[in-house]
Order: structure tokens, then sequence, then C-alpha cells
């Protein structure tokens, strides 16, 4: 199992990416912040995931503070998503919109090209070939590195890639969430990133009696390690990011990736889904 992913301009990431959102919230950041964005690139981490609606900004503010110049670092940001309010998120693609929050993007994480700029979400009010054009043409400019999606479907997907190349796709999925399976295995047959968001399984499938339990135990680790250990080995594509404002759990996390399943137990987590 390969421990990194190689988009086609040649650029390489470690394949267990992390998740800023939960290091901020709506108008603070949280305590120690800071400290877990540097100690995730002190473990390896070098795919880091933000958005301009993660609390109005802040969050891409916070990975700036914390990462800038952000050597051998790729932060891929995303924009398409408005909050009015803390308890709203609403599908806003209108290109003009689109073009002013990656401004605001280059602006707050303090670069002038952005690494990877994803469509947060497709509006169903524009016309997707508008919404991935305004992005193309940010990366004709030399604005954006590499353009991506959020929550796609596969005919949404090869519908964008008419218009651009499209680098990678970030949608939920995780050992027990599956819903997007037919989206990795179009992304892993033409070689497309596939960072799945919620990738650690929660509620009762963790619980010590269950299979992935009883799975996490025999190797010494935790449900959340075996998840993230069952993502790394289900493609070679995929990047998880899971998130935490832990120390302790970010960890636990990076350390997933020195366990390695065997057939029989990762066929026993596959059944699951």
């Amino acid at each position: 199992m390969t421990s990194t992913y190689t988009f086609e301009d040649g650029l390489s990431v470690h394949r267990l990416g992390f998740g800023a959102m939960r290091l901020t919230e709506w108008d603070h950041v949280k305590d120690g912040a800071h400290a877990v964005a540097r100690r995730a690139a002190e473990l390896g981490v070098t795919f880091f995931d933000t958005a301009d609606a993660y609390d109005l900004g802040l969050n891409e503010e916070l990975l700036a503070e914390a990462l800038h110049p952000y050597p051998g670092l790729l932060v891929a940001t995303k924009c398409g998503h408005a909050r009015p309010s803390r308890g709203e998120w609403v599908p806003l693609g209108r290109p003009e919109y689109l073009r002013q929050q990656a401004e605001l993007s280059l602006r707050r994480l303090r670069v002038d090209r952005l690494d990877l700029l994803q469509l947060h979400r497709v509006d169903p009010q524009v016309p997707l070939a508008d919404q991935v054009g305004a992005l193309a043409r940010l990366r004709d400019e030399g604005k954006v590195a590499r353009i991506g999606l959020s929550e796609v479907t596969v005919a949404q997907l090869a519908e964008a890639r008419a218009v651009a190349p499209i680098a990678s796709v970030q949608n939920r999925y995780n050992l027990t969430d599956r819903a997007a399976e037919d989206v990795l295995a179009y992304c892993e047959r033409e070689g497309i990133a596939f960072v799945p968001w919620l990738p650690i399984v929660a509620g009762g499938h963790a619980a010590a009696g269950g299979v992935l339990g009883k799975v996490a135990a025999d190797l010494g680790a935790t449900p959340a390690q075996v998840s993230l250990a069952w993502l790394l080995r289900r493609s070679p594509v995929v990047i998880p990011i899971p998130g935490t404002s832990s120390i302790g759990h970010l960890v636990e996390n990076c350390a997933a990736a020195e366990f390695v399943l065997s057939d029989a137990d990762f066929d026993q987590l596959d059944a699951l889904g």
C-alpha cells in the first residue's frame, strides 16, 4: 500500500490528510488550534483541508497564521457554500461569487495561487458548466493550481470534466457510509484523488462487541485507527481527512497509517458496508 498520492502534475502528498474545520468555531479560534495544525505538519501530514465557509474565512486565516508559507504542504480550500448565519449552509455558485470568494481565500491564506480549489457544493440554480468554468478561468489566470469538486455524482463529475481537468472529489464516505461508492470507483478508474470527509465511523459500529471493535482490539488499535486504515487500503486514490482540535486525537489518527489490515480483517470490515 503506497503512503502517498501523486497528482497528474507530479505533486505528491501523504495519503492521510487533516481536516481543519474543527479548529475554529464561528467567531473564534479554539484554544490550542495553532499547535494542533503545526503538530499535524510535524507528524507528516501534507494535505490540509479548509473552506471559505468555515467560520466566514476564520479557518483559512488560522491555517495561514499556523503554517504559512506552507513548506512542503498542500492547502485545499473550497468555495460555493455561503453561510448567511451560523446554522445555514446555502449552495451559491454564481460565477462572480465564486471568483470573489477565491480572491478572498488568496488573501486569507496569504498566497498568490491556491493549491487546490474545490467547488464546495453544486448550486442547482446555476449551470454546472458555468460554476466549473469560473474555476477554470481562475486556473487559466494562474490563481488556482488544481480544481476539485465536493459532494457530486458520477454524472456531475463527468460533466465537469468536459469543462476543465478535475484533480479531486471530496464526498462523504466511510466504512459504513458508502453512498459514494460509484464516485470512488470512477475516481479510481480515472486517477482522480478521492477525499472522504467524515471518514471515521462512530456509533454502534465502533463498539467493542462489533466487528470494527474486535478487529481494533486484535490489532491493538482504536476503532478510529482501523476506520482510517480500511480507507487507506480501500483504494490508492483515497486521501482521508480526519479532523480534530485535540493533539491526542491527532496523534492517534496519524498513527493509523502504521496499521496494516490482513486480507481477512479487510474482508470482515468491507462486509459492513
